[in-house]
């Protein structure tokens, strides 16, 4: 499934109050930790991120402790006592062994040592898959075998929408709007390659004015300085945006129109340029350029709680109106 389909099934799980232990599986890098800590704060409980591969066994069950002769375990303070939220056992398949099968205890029973799991707390998990050459143990066939598994694969919708709404630089949306399959490209010959994480990362260094080599490899890093390369290229977009561009033609070359079109998207700062844009493109780009641009666009609006304006807006042009009614239905 796609990040958006995960997030959507976990949320059920929520929702429905269904508490069975679930196992999400997926490449490094994809965001599977960061979609489950966005669940936990939408839906305002608690979360504690768990990274069994860095504890040892009695990290998670507790020190004993000897009162009135009988030898106690004291559980770990990091595990919750109250409240509700989700207890997230990341790394679940690179614990060695004997983690696992303090882990087991966790997942299974909801209690290890004398610590039980409080009523109102999910157990979920996560781990990568050995074709991924992650450094991973087999899971015994007890433990998965009470876990729903969750198999999540990259996917750039998911990611760009991520995107937008974090603020993630917008030339780094548009190339990879451009080469999709950068998105992620495992390669476990370099430390660094890129992933929905690693892009993240290197939008940061980008907005800094930093090589982005580090996060996403010597590769991905020369091809992206490249595309930046076109925005030279790139039609005045603050004209079009204040609603000028009625004598700027649509760029030809295909790498120029992805930047073109999530630039508008991005940069227009409320509903009136929003409309402008929208006007522009509709006049001078074929539909398939419309929608990739209409979609993001109205995403950005509703972000930006200028949706209800825009709409008004268009809804006044008719030759807008099919497009509006079209598109809108794709973003929900």
């Amino acid at each position: 499934m796609t990040p958006a389909a995960l997030k959507a099934y976990l949320n059920n799980l929520v929702n429905k109050n269904l508490k069975i232990s679930t196992m999400i599986w997926g490449a490094p890098g994809i965001g599977k930790s960061s979609i489950v800590a966005q669940i936990a704060q939408e839906n305002q409980i608690g979360f504690v991120d768990v990274r069994l591969s860095q504890l040892a066994p009695t990290d998670l069950r507790g020190l004993p402790v000897a009162e009135d002769g009988i030898s106690k375990w004291y559980p770990p303070e990091f595990l919750p006592r109250s409240g509700a939220g989700i207890l997230f056992l990341d790394e679940l398949n690179m614990a060695p062994p004997a983690m696992q099968g303090v882990a087991q205890q966790l997942i299974l029973d909801r209690r290890v040592g004398s610590y039980e799991v409080p009523p109102n707390w999910f157990v979920w998990a996560a781990g990568n898959r050995k074709e991924d050459r992650a450094a991973v143990f087999d899971m015994p066939s007890p433990l998965a075998n009470r876990f729903l598994h969750l198999q999540v694969q990259p996917d750039f919708e998911s990611f760009k929408i991520y995107a937008l709404a974090t603020n993630v630089h917008e030339q780094i949306i548009a190339f990879l709007s451009f080469r999709t399959p950068l998105l992620h490209k495992l390669d476990p010959q370099q430390p660094a390659w890129p992933s929905p994480r690693s892009w993240v990362m290197a939008s940061h260094l980008h907005d800094a004015s930093l090589d982005i080599a580090p996060a996403v490899g010597s590769e991905t890093a020369a091809e992206f300085a490249a595309y930046i390369q076109l925005y030279e290229n790139l039609p005045d977009l603050t004209v079009i945006l204040d609603g000028f561009g009625d004598k700027i033609p649509f760029p030809n070359e295909p790498s120029v129109r992805y930047a073109t079109t999530i630039g508008l998207a991005v940069r227009a700062k409320n509903a009136t340029q929003g409309y402008n844009a929208f006007t522009w493109i509709s006049d001078v780009a074929t539909a398939e350029w419309v929608q990739l641009f209409a979609v993001d666009l109205f995403r950005q609006m509703r972000t930006k709680g200028q949706m209800g304006v825009l709409a008004q807006m268009v809804q006044k042009d008719k030759r807008l109106q099919d497009f509006f009614k079209d598109f809108q239905s794709l973003v929900g």
